[in-house]
């Protein structure tokens, strides 16, 4: 059977545009189907918005540090949350561009519409006048994504409970705010808004934030929340909450009684797998409403891949282009796949985390035999120099082997740090090979070099006790 060549993609998130890419790329003529925003989620309302936002909370802090250090300027420092909010929009609009760009020099077609299957090799598209076309495909990519889940209990109504959409469209700081949910997108905004001004409440039902992540992680994370006067509640849920004209007031199951200007509910997302005509084609799909699928992103239906959110492997942005480099390839009759045990991640509080593999926690329920290296960021004379003293590097190895498990950094740069314990982890590295490879100085990551050398208590700027 000769290769594909016409490639339908429904979808032009970060999962979708680099599918659509990718597969133009390799010869096929490609036709994506967006009904909203090219970029998706993570370029509009996600990822790049509340990064941008958070760099300017972050730049505002350093400055106020580095009066003490001898910076000298006139005025006082505050935020214009107008003008910000501004800037991410120029921010987002010029990446949109760019993506419009690279579809018209790879000559790939973009349909604005909803798109759904009706077979196996034909897609409607229906426009917002309600017009339909037939497009024919060799082969369709579902990249529809996750959108914001519709709770009974907390209705957004967009003024004062809002999601993570209407928090990155504000312009005025809200004296205070209730963040329902303690997972990233909550963690996040509470740096955000807490670094903004506003006093934050943040309400989590398990008993710490961010509760899939490294133990150390999360201890130094709740410290400096702690440090910011953020307000944790944990192994709490909001029992009963009421809306009055300027404030919500809520009600914890610890009983106690919180007022805020707005609620920010952070509990989930829902894939996008309804109205696409999965049942009339045969796409099987899981408990959760995700699209199964294989390793090679192909769903129950051959030519039919889904790729991102939707297939509840990952909601993170790089596993869906990553995915949707798989899918395009496989329909192209190129084998390629996805190892998943090497994901790295970052989450943008303050400080950053940047992890990959297994945390202590995970191998320790596995049954595996590790030992544990780490080392502090004021070890380091970068992070003394730059004034970035809070953080930790922490790697987790096999016992006997070595072999890396998991790395997990906390402090400056961390989301970009991770990526050397990515690579090790990918290349099936020790700890040994990453101590003896000679680092930079001074950098920070000099820091993944003392906390493989520290496995073995020959960290050089750690010190230990003689035994």
């Amino acid at each position: 059977m000769a290769s594909p060549q016409r490639i339908i993609i429904i979808g032009a998130g970060p999962g979708g545009y680099v599918a659509a890419i990718r597969a133009a790329q390799l010869g096929a003529h490609v036709t994506i189907v967006e009904g909203q925003a090219v970029g998706g989620v993570c370029l509009n309302w996600g990822c790049i918005p509340s990064k941008t936002l958070l760099n300017l909370v972050d730049l505002g802090e350093r400055v106020r540090h580095a009066q003490a250090w001898g910076l000298t300027f006139d005025g006082s420092i505050g935020f214009d949350l107008k003008r910000m909010m501004a800037r991410k929009n120029a921010v987002v609009q010029s990446l949109v561009k760019g993506i419009t760009i690279l579809f018209k020099q790879w000559k790939i077609q973009h349909v604005t519409g909803r798109g759904e299957l009706v077979n196996d090799r034909q897609v409607r598209v229906t426009d917002v006048d309600g017009a339909t076309r037939l497009l024919d495909a060799d082969a369709i990519v579902l990249a529809t994504g996750s959108s914001w889940p519709q709770l009974a209990q907390f209705p957004i109504d967009g003024q004062q409970v809002i999601s993570s959409k209407e928090a990155l469209e504000l312009v005025d700081i809200p004296r205070s705010i209730l963040i329902v949910g303690g997972g990233v997108e909550g963690c996040e905004f509470a740096c955000l808004f807490g670094g903004l001004g506003s006093h934050v409440t943040l309400v989590e039902m398990m008993p710490t934030v961010l509760p899939t992540e490294d133990e150390d992680t999360v201890a130094i994370l709740t410290r400096e929340f702690k440090k910011r006067k953020v307000q944790l509640c944990m192994n709490a849920t909001i029992q009963d909450w009421q809306a009055a004209p300027d404030s919500i007031q809520a009600t914890i199951s610890s009983g106690q009684t919180v007022v805020a200007e707005k609620m920010l509910i952070s509990i989930g997302r829902r894939m996008n797998s309804g109205g696409l005509g999965l049942e009339t084609v045969g796409v099987h799909t899981g408990s959760r409403d995700e699209i199964l699928i294989d390793d090679h992103m192909e769903t129950s239906v051959p030519g039919v891949y889904a790729i991102g959110d939707v297939t509840g492997k990952s909601m993170l942005a790089h596993v869906a282009s990553a995915q949707g480099k798989v899918a395009v390839s496989h329909a192209m009759g190129i084998s390629q796949s996805i190892n998943y045990e090497v994901i790295p991640a970052g989450i943008f509080t303050l400080p950053e985390i940047g992890r990959v593999g297994l945390t202590e926690q995970q191998a320790r329920e596995q049954g595996l035999h590790t030992t544990v290296g780490r080392f502090r960021y004021g070890g380091l004379g970068k992070a003394q120099a730059v004034g970035e003293t809070t953080g930790q590097f922490k790697i987790i190895a096999d016992e006997s082997s070595k072999k890396i498990l998991g790395v997990h950094i906390i402090g400056a740069h961390a989301a970009d740090l991770i990526h050397e314990g990515a690579l090790a982890m990918q290349g099936g590295l020790t700890v040994t090979d990453v101590a003896e490879m000679i680092h930079a100085h001074p950098t920070l990551s000099e820091g993944l070099m003392e906390a493989a050398e520290d496995m073995v208590g020959l960290a050089i700027h750690q010190a230990r006790k003689r035994t």
